[in-house]
């Protein structure tokens, strides 16, 4: 398994997992595929299609995260990603995986223990988070046009949301939020998966 992603990451032009990383992901593979076998996390099963799509996305979104950032949110974290992968490349980023689904939630739990992450895990709605945050991540999440500008309200000042979409998506979605947006940057060559980074504005802060 780690061969394999990391063969998908140099065939992407991008720099393979050192050995140990490479075996934690392998540890985490193992528990999702344990767990998709008795309840429904993630749609996509098959071990290649996961590391293809679920692993290697956000891999490449850990690594393309802004820099300075300390605190991050990943909203809706389902199954885990991108945060689980973001908590072990970046080790030193406070990550919190927010998740209302009890079966998912459960799932995380056991994820960020076996692996033997810091890792916070927020069994509600995101929404009802008290704390700001630098970074919030979104991907696949239910009902987009609701949870950007949700998401948006929990950015801390000068935060920046980091959204794992599609390039048909860009323009709408930069209506959903008033921020600074950057340009879309390709995922995976060959396909339509973009990260597109918006920033909050200072003057949001010191009208």
């Amino acid at each position: 398994m780690s061969a394999r992603l990391n063969q998908f990451l140099t065939q992407s032009g991008h720099p393979p997992l050192s050995p140990e990383l490479a075996e934690k992901f392998t540890i985490y593979l193992t528990l999702l595929q344990k767990w998709n076998a008795k309840t429904n996390l993630t749609a996509i099963r098959d071990e290649e299609s996961i590391l293809s799509r679920h692993f290697l996305e956000s891999i490449l979104c850990a690594r393309a995260l802004p820099a300075g950032i300390q605190t991050v949110l990943d909203f809706g974290s389902g199954a885990g990603f991108p945060g689980i992968p973001i908590a072990l490349i970046q080790k030193d980023l406070k990550v919190t995986l927010a998740e209302s689904q009890n079966k998912k939630t459960a799932f995380l739990r056991e994820a960020v223990r076996v692996l033997d992450l810091p890792t916070k895990v927020h069994s509600e709605r995101a929404e009802t988070i008290q704390q700001r945050f630098d970074c919030i991540t979104l991907r696949a999440v239910d009902q987009m046009q609701k949870a950007i500008p949700a998401a948006a309200n929990l950015l801390a000042e000068s935060g920046w949301l980091a959204i794992l979409t599609t390039s048909e998506e860009v323009a709408k979605i930069q209506e959903l939020a008033n921020l600074d947006w950057l340009e879309a940057k390709p995922l995976q060559r060959g396909t339509n998966r973009v990260l597109l980074c918006g920033h909050k504005p200072i003057s949001q802060f010191n009208p």
